[in-house]
């Protein structure tokens, strides 16, 4: 096997060679839980999920950390303002984020560290820092001097000389006391208590751990020195990764990750979307309008992870009609398998694999795209290539009684399109085949607008019977009068 990424680091293509033959360590940057996962969000834990399914697909046993920031200034000011502590604000998103999460199919990770519960890794790594002259302390704080660490900036690309202090709009904005630094470009690494607010024991007094530091300590003491792959948003690449690098790397003198990868933004009318630009859509409600959380995966993955996404009504819609069209396809088995003369068993439908020429082709085609720097977008298409075959198929069964293709083709086909879908985390509810899905009609409601026209046809009231044939066409729905009063219809493929 051989897949290939775009490495941030190195910024061209790479064989992807994990450190360990067939096991991949694999940590992304979370969320901060001070509120509601937006469409953002959910693009980066799409997004990253998906590769590790992949990648597990492909034969790796990966270990997948993504860690929860549960200390941070926004997460302090809801409390405040809410009268609570920082441990409910934190608690609560935090299910709220799993409760999310488990909408749009998203699988957990191995794990979620959080900054809380780091806390001992956190200071031991600034201590380190410190011996080697990385860090010093300032009146209750603790820095880490940028220009030591010669290596800075080879991330991000960017040089000292061209930067400003606090570019991230992150960096040291809760400090106005800039006087304790070095240098304007040092960050903290501890920050000394202030009134009322919580604080934790340290060798340099009460206080907190600053944001960047809390990774760094996260994947070396869960996932040791070196791990295979780093992901997260492109927003976090510089400062947050840079500053990853420079904590880690100065310490261990080894790389802190093979590759990184990161994915672009969720932009609206061209910027990108955050809680403080306030041009932010919730997942929940987003999926509450209501949109099909299958629309949602399908809206993510049909662009290249590492391009920005144009959030629009239109997108959203076009993904809709793609996701009936790729349900259909899932679908297809289990309304038809029986009459076909298969054997369709709920639990055990995915293909297996074997000698069977056609099906290996297609598995082929879907990895040699997908390999190309994880590539969802290609893959997708073969799967939309199997559902519209399937489909064309059902009509053709559905009216004709008949198939061009043979069963046995069929069920191979049917079953790679289930089998390489759930690759990608897409799933069709064929347990509840009347559920209208994706803003489509279910067959029920078809069937019962039919039979409305019918009726309306009968009392001769044609223009009653023309406007639901026509309402029924705008939702992909053709349909077909037979001699004998008979009407039978198909989706548009």
């Amino acid at each position: 096997m051989t897949i290939r990424v775009y490495n941030s680091l190195t910024r061209q293509m790479e064989v992807f060679e994990p450190i360990e033959r067939g096991i991949v360590r694999m940590y992304c940057c979370g969320i901060t839980v001070y509120d509601y996962c937006h469409l953002g969000h959910g693009r980066t834990c799409l997004i990253w999920d998906v590769v590790r399914r992949y990648l597990q697909w492909r034969g790796y046993q990966v270990q997948y950390v993504q860690n929860f920031t549960d200390i941070d200034d926004k997460i302090l000011n809801r409390a405040k303002n809410e009268g609570v502590s920082m441990e409910e604000i934190s608690e609560r998103f935090i299910e709220a984020y799993f409760e999310d999460m488990e909408a749009l199919q998203v699988g957990r990770a191995d794990s979620y560290p959080r900054a809380t519960h780091t806390l001992n890794g956190i200071q031991r790594l600034i201590t380190e820092l410190e011996q080697k002259g990385f860090a010093y302390a300032s009146r209750g704080d603790v820095y880490y001097a940028v220009r030591r660490f010669e290596d800075y900036g080879k991330l991000s690309g960017r040089k000292l000389e061209d930067l400003q202090a606090g570019a991230s709009g992150r960096v040291e904005t809760e400090d106005p006391e800039v006087s304790k630094k070095r240098d304007p470009f040092d960050f903290a690494l501890w920050k000394g208590a202030k009134p009322s607010e919580p604080a934790w024991e340290s060798p340099w007094g009460a206080g907190r751990p600053g944001w960047h530091i809390e990774c760094s300590a996260m994947v070396r003491e869960g996932m040791g020195e070196t791990i295979d792959l780093h992901v997260g948003g492109e927003d976090l690449k510089f400062p947050h990764h840079e500053n990853e690098i420079a904590q880690s790397e100065a310490v261990t003198g080894k790389p802190l990750a093979r590759y990184w990868l990161h994915n672009g933004m969720v932009k609206v009318g061209g910027e990108k979307m955050s809680k403080s630009l306030g041009n932010f859509t919730t997942i929940r409600d987003l999926l509450a309008r209501p949109v099909h959380p299958m629309a949602v995966r399908l809206f993510v993955l049909q662009a290249d992870y590492r391009k920005p996404l144009d959030f629009t009504d239109e997108a959203l819609q076009a993904a809709t009609n793609g996701w009936q069209t790729l349900q259909d396809g899932l679908l297809f088995g289990y309304q038809y398998g029986e009459q076909l003369g298969w054997r369709v068993n709920g639990e055990d439908i995915a293909y297996r694999g074997g000698n069977v020429p056609v099906a290996e082709v297609w598995i082929e085609r879907f990895s040699d795209v997908v390999d190309e720097d994880f590539n969802f977008a290609g893959g997708l298409a073969i799967l939309f290539e199997l559902a519209k075959e399937l489909r064309k198929e059902r009509n053709l069964l559905t009216h004709e009684g008949k198939t061009e293709v043979s069963p046995q083709r069929l069920e191979v086909q049917w079953r790679i399109l289930v089998t390489l879908a759930g690759v990608l985390g897409f799933k069709a509810d064929w347990g509840g085949l009347e559920t209208p899905t994706g803003g489509g009609l279910s067959d029920g409601e078809i069937e019962a607008l039919i039979a409305q026209r019918q009726a309306a046809r009968r009392a001769k009231n044609y223009p009653e019977g023309d406007r639901i044939r026509d309402e029924l066409k705008t939702q992909g729905v053709i349909l077909v009068d037979k001699p004998g009063g008979i009407t039978t219809w198909y989706r548009e493929s």
